[in-house]
């Protein structure tokens, strides 16, 4: 017989009214107990640490919330070595099916758009999703920002999808100074809408790029911001590669289990790159996204493999079968993503 459960919505009157006195509430309380929407309450963090350092442990809690940067410093300060932290990503292709890998790329990996009736519906929810999040979420989460300059700034974001960021040109073109986009790009990654996915350096001769690349996470909000609808407008988007990309790494970072701080891409000046690297202890493995049906060996996979050392490389490709390129190199589908990558 499992732990019983008592699970607390802080966005319920009823519930808020339940933790008037946190103490009272939850001491007498044994099992698993659910916070959720818990930056409504921040206060609880000292009263949780009380409770957690109880003999026996009576009770363990689970603590859901958005990933508030004031929220997260005092959980990480009054619970110091208590607590452990888990990303909720949206919906991956492992969960949905890889047969319904086209419907995940189109709408994203929010249930309620994903799971939609039709594409329309899908594309109104996510619509006023991003509404929601820039009217309601963004000031709880301590961002004081217009939604509507904010709503603008990721708009031009998601046409940089997939490019190395530079934060002078994208000023100029927004029309402001380079530390407010600055400040606007920090927020959005903050809230984890958007991912920056750092540079890497190694020592050798040729001048590599130092700029982060930034992809807006889910690729679902991404073509709701350029408009995309149907799965025919995404097939005749410019940005259909690069949205494609941004699915096939989120893919692999979570195949791999890479956390921040493993995972990477590289660039040098004079043209040769890799999507993504990721490092975990000393094993080296390169991926290269390709959406093609027929992807072939590239001097720049080349350069990539000898000068990073890598132990694999790893060529995702929207073909069918999985299959050697060149020694320590081998192609892969996106779909077999999770039969062929060791």
């Amino acid at each position: 017989m499992g732990l019983p459960v008592t699970h607390f919505d802080l966005e319920d009157p009823r519930d808020q009214a339940r933790l008037a006195d946190p103490i009272l509430a939850l001491e007498a309380i044994h099992g698993l107990v659910i916070l959720d929407e818990v930056q409504r309450l921040p206060e609880i963090f000292p009263i949780l640490r009380v409770l957690a350092d109880r003999p026996g442990r009576p009770a363990t809690f689970l603590v859901l919330g958005s990933a508030a940067p004031e929220l997260l410093r005092q959980s990480s300060e009054s619970l110091a070595g208590r607590i452990v932290y888990h990303e909720l990503t949206p919906l991956r292709m492992d969960e949905v099916g890889s047969d319904r890998l086209e419907a995940l790329w189109l709408r994203g990996g929010f249930p309620r758009a994903f799971l939609a009736e039709s594409e329309q519906a899908s594309a109104e929810w996510r619509g006023a999703f991003i509404r929601t999040f820039l009217e309601r979420d963004m000031p709880q989460l301590g961002f004081r920002m217009s939604a509507m300059t904010l709503r603008r700034f990721w708009t031009m974001l998601a046409h940089y999808h997939g490019q190395v960021w530079n934060h002078a040109e994208f000023a100029r073109s927004f029309g402001v100074s380079e530390m407010t986009v600055r400040r606007y790009l920090e927020a959005l990654a903050s809230a984890m809408v958007v991912r920056l996915l750092p540079p890497w350096h190694e020592n050798i001769s040729k001048r590599q790029v130092r700029a982060p690349r930034v992809y807006v996470a889910d690729t679902g909000l991404l073509h709701t911001l350029l408009g995309i609808e149907t799965f025919e407008d995404l097939l005749g988007h410019p940005k259909v590669g690069a949205s494609w990309e941004g699915l096939a790494i989120e893919e692999i970072v979570r195949k791999v289990g890479a956390a921040p701080g493993q995972r990477w891409f590289w660039a040098t000046h004079g043209g040769a790159e890799l999507d993504l690297l990721i490092v975990q202890g000393a094993r080296r493995r390169g991926f290269e996204v390709k959406r093609t049906s027929m992807p072939r060996l590239t001097p720049s996979m080349r350069v990539a493999q000898r000068d990073l050392k890598l132990d694999e490389l790893f060529v995702i490709h929207a073909g069918r079968d999985a299959f050697p390129l060149a020694p320590g190199i081998r192609a892969i589908p996106l779909h077999k993503l999770d039969d062929e990558l060791p």
